[in-house]
């Protein structure tokens, strides 16, 4: 455990280091995070009608983090694929180090990037109106629900990279996944207004619970938004559930595809 740890340690560290020398990544990983804040922010604010009178600036943030979350699966789907491709994967495998932290600070380095995507986005949020309603630690509390889904994801997406090694598959695959958890759920519209079967779909959808836990941490949920179904009545303890399932079935997925695709030649 100890040797995991540490080695850990140095490859974020690594990773750290490289994005220093290439801060350009950073303006791929946030613009679109960004766009996403001012557009439906401004655009679709001034069209949409949330229950209860919410702002749709308020009601808005949540979805749009979880959907910066979930863009995590893509992320290090590509980084894992980068390594595999350069060769860098099969150094670390001849050298004496934990298997396993070849991938923790992979996926730990992508969740540093999901925190500065967070500020980033909170700034501009904040600019366009929205605002956390609740105290310091219930606002912490949403956003520590989001990063250990982003890590959960950043986990699925590590093996999905193993798995197929194609930049243009991931990419094609992870735009499947995503776009149906992210629209077909309560991160951008209220469900009241979807019928009754779409209404379903999207309340057992594991990304609205996510969603709604975040609300009401941040003071922007309301009654009329919570829907029936049991994931939207325990929205906080189904977040937590749902992404703690997700690690304990995808980490030892993971670092078993991991040491196939080390190997191959």
């Amino acid at each position: 455990m100890t040797e995991t740890i540490t080695n850990s340690c140095a490859l974020i560290g690594r990773h750290i280091r490289h994005l220093t020398r290439t801060p350009e990544q950073l303006l791929s990983i946030t613009l679109m995070p960004v766009v996403f804040v001012l557009v439906f922010g401004y655009l679709f604010g001034s069209a949409m009608k949330v229950p209860g009178g919410q702002s749709y600036q308020d009601y808005i943030m949540a979805g749009i983090f979880v959907q910066v979350v979930l863009g995590n699966m893509t992320l290090s789907s590509l980084g894992v694929i980068s390594d595999l491709d350069n060769g860098l994967m099969d150094r670390f495998r001849s050298l004496p180090m934990s298997r396993s932290a070849v991938l923790i600070g992979r996926t730990t380095h992508d969740l540093i990037l999901t925190v500065w995507c967070f500020v980033l986005m909170s700034g501009i949020g904040y600019l366009i109106g929205w605002r956390v309603h609740e105290g310091v630690w219930s606002m912490l509390g949403g956003f520590g629900l989001m990063l250990l889904l982003g890590f959960a994801t950043s986990w699925a997406g590590a093996l999905l990279g193993l798995t197929l090694r194609s930049a243009e598959a991931v990419n094609a695959l992870g735009a499947v996944i995503v776009m149906p958890l992210s629209f077909l759920s309560n991160a951008f519209i209220p469900l009241d207004g979807l019928p009754g079967w779409m209404q379903a779909i999207a309340e057992w959808n594991p990304v609205s619970p996510v969603v709604l836990a975040c609300r009401k941490l941040f003071g922007n949920a309301t009654p009329d938004t919570a829907g029936h179904a049991f994931p939207m009545e325990h929205p906080i303890p189904m977040a937590v559930i749902l992404s703690l399932a997700m690690l304990a079935i995808v980490v030892p997925l993971t670092i078993r595809a991991y040491e196939r695709a080390a190997t191959k030649k």
